[in-house]
């Protein structure tokens, strides 16, 4: 829950700060994984590691400010797909998004995995709205007839986070992830 410190604006250079460290992040979880050392990107940040923490209390934290700019684009996009002619089409199509965004950074997929507890963690509050947007896509789907009645939003964003972290394990099979997604969706389609 946030603080009434949370609630203020930040300084000038406490903004600064925060902004060094979200670009370091990226760059470090990009390069290097989301287990990247905190002390690591506080110090390219030019930051001590106190000041990391004041900002961002724990991993979990930063990670969720870290891809909040791509779950907004994810979630746009879910939206415009809510309007798409062919509903199995728009939410594959939404699936693959979600494959390509969890393959940016090395370990997302599985901490996507295990933010899906729904446990109120950042991170799970950061995939909430993504599960809003897919149930919404899924749902549309399903009234079409196009996809079995029994599949849960959540199934879907499990298999499309153990389709990532797969492809990421075997980075040398680029279209690996394809072949997965289509192996996964003709198990959804009704029979």
């Amino acid at each position: 829950m946030p603080t009434e410190t949370d609630q203020r604006p930040l300084r000038a250079d406490a903004r600064r700060n925060r902004e060094r460290l979200l670009v370091e992040a990226r760059r470090a979880f990009a390069a290097h994984g989301t287990d990247t050392s905190l002390e690591e990107i506080a110090r390219r940040a030019g930051v001590g590691i106190g000041t990391l923490y004041r900002h961002f209390p724990h991993r979990e934290a930063l990670l969720s400010a870290v891809f909040a700019d791509a779950v907004g684009e994810l979630l746009e996009r879910a939206r415009v797909l809510l309007e798409a002619e062919r509903p199995c089409a728009a939410l594959v199509e939404w699936l693959r998004s979600l494959i390509t965004h969890a393959s940016e950074y090395q370990g997302l997929s599985g901490a996507l995995m295990s933010a899906s507890g729904g446990t109120g963690s950042e991170l799970s509050r950061c995939s909430d709205p993504m599960r809003d947007a897919g149930a919404a896509l899924l749902g549309r789907a399903q009234e079409a007839g196009v996809v079995r009645p029994d599949i849960s939003i959540g199934d879907l964003l499990q298999l499309t986070n153990a389709i990532a972290l797969a492809a990421e394990a075997t980075p040398d099979e680029p279209e690996l992830a394809d072949r997965l997604l289509s192996l996964t969706l003709r198990g959804i389609r009704p029979d």
